[in-house]
């Protein structure tokens, strides 16, 4: 078993719904189940019907194949004018560990190769300004409450 001091080897996956396997959907679901319902205590829809329009980039670790991050994101013109990205986590299990720059840092790689020249807009907890801000997010609102957590709205040129 892996220490928490050594990074995990990962291996990622970027897909569309239809290419997602139900095993692979049951992982999503549950893990963004344990961190936005039940450790943020946050009753909301998740299952909101936009999974099926939006692309999802899975992290695992390597060796287990278990579900470690994870993301989705959205094609220009879709949800917003740009590409977007949310429902972003990393499971508990597996914090401090730099997973998620790595995710995020995946993640606009995808998005510039597959949406070439758009800007990213991300809803993000007002209280990962700094990180996503060390990403090249600025932040382009005012706080607001999205289900009960400050939220401001932040745009990657």
């Amino acid at each position: 078993m892996q220490s928490r001091s050594e990074n995990p080897v990962i291996t990622w996956q970027w897909a569309a719904f239809g290419e997602l396997d139900g095993a692979t959907l049951c992982a999503i679901f549950a893990a963004r189940q344990d961190v936005f319902v039940l450790e943020q205590q946050c009753l909301y829809a998740d299952i909101d019907g936009n999974d099926q329009r939006a692309f999802h980039l899975i992290a695992r670790q390597e060796g287990s194949g278990q579900l470690v991050a994870y993301l989705r994101c959205f094609a220009p013109g879709d949800k917003y004018p740009e590409a977007a990205v949310g429902r972003v986590l990393t499971v508990q299990s597996m914090r401090g560990l730099g997973l998620g720059r790595q995710l995020m840092a995946e993640g606009i790689r995808r998005i510039e190769q597959y949406f070439p020249g758009s800007e990213i807009r991300i809803s993000a907890q007002e209280h990962l300004a700094r990180f996503y801000g060390e990403l090249g997010f600025h932040r382009v609102s005012d706080t607001y409450l999205e289900d009960g957590i400050p939220h401001i709205e932040m745009l990657r040129k």
